[in-house]
């Protein structure tokens, strides 16, 4: 899988309450890929998110396909996410 790859997978991760995909909301903050791991540093748009299994499962499930390295998912509150992040995805970022 590539960079590129991971980003477009991600993109599919729906946050529910939101009905907007995680990039576009600018969760995501760090994609490492490795060739024995990959490594994903998010957040959530609250702290105590009750749909936090959720998001951070539908990352593993869209990275962790057959052949694939298990995924780290690292929830991180700092930088706390604000609406400001929205379409800002953390392409940029990226290891």
């Amino acid at each position: 899988m590539t960079t590129e790859e991971a980003w477009e997978r991600l993109a599919t991760v729906i946050d529910p309450e939101l009905g907007m995909d995680i990039v576009e909301l600018g969760l995501v903050y760090e994609v490492d890929l490795a060739p024995d791991s990959t490594y994903i540093r998010m957040t959530l748009t609250t702290p105590g998110c009750p749909l936090h299994e959720a998001i951070t499962g539908g990352v593993r499930r869209a990275l962790e396909l057959p052949g694939e390295p298990p995924v780290e998912v690292d929830v991180v509150w700092d930088p706390p996410w604000t609406p400001d992040r929205i379409g800002t995805s953390g392409a940029g970022t990226v290891g």
